[in-house]
């Protein structure tokens, strides 16, 4: 029996998500889409995946530049998700006036985001309605610092000169845009739970500290 559409939806709107603006850049065409489909697939080498509708107007811009850039939005850039999320001159024609820059490959890094990942597409998949690229990773950036992936797969900070949010810098503290169950959500408060890996990392420091 086929899965009823709306039920997959809903099921699949509770699992919660960041929201990505997802860009690309091709013979001086400026694209971009609303991406939530987005998650790391590999360390080593540094890969990255994203999902896009067949439909997609953005498809063929990636097809052709075989880049793009992942702008992971913080919680005041709720109309940048909007605006590459519709279907206006304003994104087609204007890229919805959202100020950007250049890291690596080209692809558009919008201003001020939570984060980013510049990379090059190394393979694409179909994924029944929708297309899988994997992309791996050449630059990647945070309101703190910025890093070049290297031949064997190293990051290697940026130089001085090249500061990570390119000289437009954001509260280090800045929280993401989230979406749940159909609906754009921010964080009512922080909080933090340290996770294995934390805790490990405080124990080692521990055991340095004291040997």
């Amino acid at each position: 029996m086929a899965i009823e559409k709306e039920l997959f939806r809903q099921v699949m709107g509770r699992f919660a998500t960041g929201v990505t603006v997802v860009t690309t850049s091709s013979n001086d065409v400026l694209a971009g889409l609303t991406v939530n489909s987005f998650c790391s697939v590999s360390l080593n080498p540094p890969l990255v995946l994203i999902c896009i509708d067949n439909n997609s107007s953005t498809l063929p811009f990636l097809r052709e530049s075989k880049i793009f850039a992942v702008n992971m939005l913080t919680k005041h850039q709720e109309q940048w998700s909007r605006g590459f999320a519709t279907n206006s001159p304003e994104r087609f024609e204007h890229f919805c006036n959202a100020p950007h820059y250049t890291v690596a490959t080209g692809a558009p890094i919008i201003k001020d985001v939570l984060a980013f990942i510049d990379a090059r597409i190394v393979a694409e998949y179909p994924g029944g309605d929708h297309v899988i690229f994997l992309g791996q990773v050449v630059a990647m950036g945070t309101p703190q610092q910025m890093g070049f992936v290297d031949e064997h797969g190293n990051v290697q900070p940026a130089p001085d000169s090249q500061p990570a949010t390119n000289g437009h810098g954001i509260h280090k503290d800045e929280e993401p845009l989230l979406y749940y169950g159909g609906q754009y959500r921010h964080l009512a408060r922080l909080f933090h739970e340290p996770s294995l890996i934390e805790e490990q990392h405080s124990k080692n420091v521990g055991e340095a500290a004291r040997n």
